[in-house]
């Protein structure tokens, strides 16, 4: 039986090769995605990593008061405590770590690594093992800095050029003296770094003499265990506090994956979308095959074979067919997973950088889809087909679906969707995170659902098409019966497409809908023209605003300054703003009492004072950073919303209060002005703050793009995603019609001889297959509109601007998406049906 199994394998090889090319398919879509998803998670990852092969012990600044600081502050690590770390037994090197936000402009002026970390610090001596230059000279002095690689390759920068660079504070222009690589993982995503020497790095972050870290090698023969506890013993007890690179690396990594905990969720599910439609791929392919070879089957059945036997040589053949396909489709799926993350690029995303990864689990996945799988779906197929009577199966070429199938598997289809609905429409009621996982819950059972009942929606869908298809005469309407004749073949072939569109429709009213929210929600909400706060969310210096203030053409401004308060004992943030301003740079809605802040009167956001039983002309107790108390009264309430909310208080009430003058800093300031938000009125606000690389100038537009990043990037995504799913569907659809050519070899034997010239064949397997894709188009949309209501639902209880936007324009192009993937998937089934030879075609069977 082993060796019949694989002579079937090698005797039918166009059959082999469509098999193959299925479940190659399958497992390109699951690999393909799983490379995309983990390149993608390990960039993001590795842009918080920080590298520890210059360091064992780090010596970090401690809690206590050792070191004879009074202030309540924590102490520093000075260059005397460097020094004695040297000194330590066991210690090989030390170096002293200076750091913060260095924002760097590009030849354009534009701020070089966009949406990722821009990072500065210490060049720590003229041969740095942690920094080795590629080209020119280490930084000395004020006047030049060092850019890692890639940051100079983006920004167009060479040794000896001028660098134009922000250290929270005006812009300098240092000359470029050096070039170096790093593995530093937030240049690795995307991000810039910049080094000083260690003295100007010292002075421009604001820790003269100090240092961030002291890293500090141990020599050989020395553990890291042992080097901690001889600096424990030697540096001041409480003044630091020491931490092993094993720990660090550790704490890292924990934190690392609890901030990356969500992204990884989200695209876990793109994997798991792609390990259903690879899957199902599969089985239908294998149900299929096995359907066309029942007379084959049931002969061997005939001279001696038991039901086993037959059974166990279809599930040989699957394992031949499915390591095969297993190492063919997981090449593909690297490929496909590399052209994921270019095409994300061209369509806007800000894609970090980073090598292709390529996981045991990935591998470990195509083996499971491409093998197990495979057999898996063989098996049901070849268990069924070994069931039939030998007799009654040679009468036949494929045995039809009982009645009682029938009526199964459309109850467990109604029970499935019924149960799904249900579960969606619960969860639209719930409130934030409560109803994810129930929507979630819902969506996949209503996806099941429907997959199931396919093959019973197929026949009133496609009937719609009837008058469409009589325009094409006897071609159409053979091919509108070919197209219901075989629901289960029909339904196998639209699904593949109708999941894809499911999700990329769904996600696409979803991020219309919130846009046009955020959009309204800006424009209601705000009459400033524009928005100015540091690149790094970082606090502005109270100059900007009075420079701001003093620009011809602005007519109101208001830094926004956020403070930590205490009100009845519990921590609360408040916001300082420019009274008289901000009821002209706002447009809230007023719920209660007026919008009136000054003296000790202020303005609460709706949530606030709901949690806190507040309502106008209500009075409650600050206290300060200083401790001092006062009695502020609530002269309005307002509705909050996620650009505009809190508490907020006139400046000159709160200024008197902040202790430290490092943190007397602005979080934004608004800005109005005479002309409105013009690219001239920008150039004129960016040139007044001296066209500094780390202040970012928004207008409400680029205020909600910026809320909406997020979500952007994932649509963006999907849209790569979907192009796989596009070639997945395509292939699909290609693998069956050939497959149902081969099937009804004989009937297409006879409609030639009867008279139906070639181009009638190929015009009816063309329009079977455009149908069958506005199927499962239809289907998709239809179902990714549900889903995109429903996630508004719930997206709708915290975002009272949010309303239902259906994309029309998009939803044609995916369902002209749809048709042109029947056409092309028809072209070369087609032309192999026309190619036959009908006496040929007749007599096989």
């Amino acid at each position: 039986m082993f060796r019949t199994a694989l002579r079937n394998v090698l005797a039918h090889k166009a059959r082999l090769l469509m098999t193959v090319l299925a479940v190659m398919l399958g497992v390109a879509f699951v690999s393909g995605t799983l490379v995309f998803t983990n390149t993608l998670s390990n960039a993001l990852q590795n842009s918080s990593a920080k590298g520890f092969d210059q360091v064992d012990v780090a010596v970090l600044p401690g809690v206590g008061d050792d070191a004879g600081d009074t202030t309540g502050q924590p102490p520093q690590l000075t260059q005397a405590l460097l020094d004695e770390s040297a000194k330590v037994p066991g210690a090989a090197s030390v170096i002293g770590v200076v750091s913060g936000f260095t924002a760097i402009a590009d030849k354009d002026g534009n701020l070089v690594g966009d949406g990722f970390q821009s990072q500065g610090g210490n060049y720590w001596s003229d041969k740095d093992a942690r920094y080795p230059l590629s080209d020119g000279a280490a930084p000395k002095g004020a006047g030049q800095v060092a850019l890692d690689a890639k940051t100079a390759e983006r920004a167009g920068y060479q040794v000896g050029d001028t660098v134009r660079l922000s250290v929270d504070g005006p812009v300098l222009s240092p000359t470029l003296s050096g070039i170096f690589t790093t593995d530093d993982g937030n240049v690795t995503a995307g991000g810039s770094l910049a080094l000083f020497d260690t003295a100007t790095a010292q002075r421009l972050y604001g820790k003269v003499g100090a240092y961030d870290e002291i890293d500090v090698k141990a020599a050989a023969g020395t553990s890291q265990a042992a080097l901690k506890a001889a600096l424990d013993k030697a540096l001041p007890r409480n003044a630091v506090e020491t931490t092993t690179a094993t720990k660090l690396a550790d704490d890292q990594a924990r934190n690392i994956a609890s901030e990356m905990s969500g992204l990884k969720q989200g695209l876990l599910v793109f994997a798991g979308i792609a390990l259903f439609v690879g899957t199902f791929i599969i089985a239908n392919t294998f149900t299929m095959l096995v359907a066309q070879r029942t007379k084959e089957l049931a002969l061997m059945r005939a001279v001696g074979a038991s039901r086993r036997q037959v059974t166990r040589s279809v599930l040989i053949e699957a394992f031949v067919v499915g390591a095969v396909a297993a190492v063919t489709g997981l090449i593909a799926g690297i490929g496909i997973g590399a052209g994921l993350k270019a095409l994300l690029g061209t369509l806007g995303a800000t894609v970090p950088d980073g090598p292709l990864v390529v996981t045991p689990g990935t591998v470990g996945a195509a083996l499971a889809v491409g093998i197990l799988i495979t057999m898996l779906a063989a098996w049901l197929p070849g268990r069924r087909a070994a069931k039939i009577p030998p007799v009654a199966a040679m009468s036949s070429v494929h045995a039809t679906a009982t009645t009682k199938s029938l009526v199964l598997r459309n109850t467990l289809g109604a029970l499935f969707s019924g149960a799904g609905i249900a579960v969606v429409l619960a969860a639209t009621s719930m409130s934030g995170s409560d109803g994810q996982a129930p929507m979630g819950i819902g969506a996949v059972l209503l996806i099941i659902g429907v997959f199931i009942l396919t093959p019973l929606l197929s026949r009133p869908l496609i009937a719609a098409a009837g008058p469409f298809m009589r325009v094409f005469g006897v071609s159409g309407k053979l091919a509108r019966q070919n197209s219901v004749r075989n629901p289960r073949r029909t339904a196998a072939t639209a699904s593949a497409l109708m999941i894809g569109l499911t999700l990329i429709t769904g996600m696409t009213v979803m991020a219309g809908s919130l846009q046009q929210a955020i959009d309204k929600m800006a424009s209601a909400s705000i009459r400033a023209d524009y928005i100015v706060s540091m690149a790094n969310g970082n606090g502005l210096s109270p100059d900007v605003a009075e420079k701001l203030a003093k620009t011809p053409g602005v007519t109101a401004v208001s830094p926004l300054t956020d403070a930590a308060v205490l009100i009845d004992d519990t921590s609360e943030w408040i916001t300082g703003v420019t009274g008289g301003a901000i009821g002209e740079l706002t447009s809230l809605t007023v719920d209660d009492g007026t919008f009136k802040v000054g003296g000790s009167q202020v303005v609460v956001d709706d949530r606030t004072a709901k949690s806190r039983g507040w309502k106008a002309d209500s009075t409650f107790t600050v206290i300060y950073d200083d401790g001092q108390k006062q009695r502020l009264t609530v002269a309005g309430v307002y509705e909050g919303n996620e650009v505009v909310s809190g508490i907020m208080l006139d400046n000159t009430q709160l200024a008197p209060h902040r202790t430290d003058a490092a943190d007397h800093t602005d979080m934004q300031v608004m800005v109005k002005t005479s002309d409105g938000a013009t690219s001239a009125t920008k150039d004129k606000l960016a040139k007044a703050l001296g066209a500094n690389p780390a202040i970012k100038i928004q207008d409400k537009k680029d205020i909600s793009n910026e809320i909406a990043q997020m979500f952007t990037l994932m649509l963006n995504m999907l849209y790569g995603l979907l192009a796989m799913a596009v070639l997945v569907a395509v292939l699909g659809v290609v693998n069956t019609l050939a497959m149902s050519v081969f099937e009804r070899s004989q009937e297409i034997g006879m409609l030639r001889a009867i008279g139906l010239d070639r181009k009638g064949i190929k015009r009816m397997v063309r329009l079977e297959s455009l149908v069958i894709s506005l199927f499962g188009g239809v289907l998709g949309i239809g179902l990714g509109v549900f889903f995109g209501w429903a996630a508004g639902e719930l997206v709708g209880t915290s975002m009272p601007t949010y309303e239902l936007v259906l994309p029309w324009a998009r939803m044609a192009l995916f369902l002209l998406l749809a048709a042109t993937v029947g056409i092309l998937a028809a072209l070369w089934p087609a032309r192999r049906a026309a190619r036959m030879n009908m006496l040929a075609a007749i007599q096989s069977e």
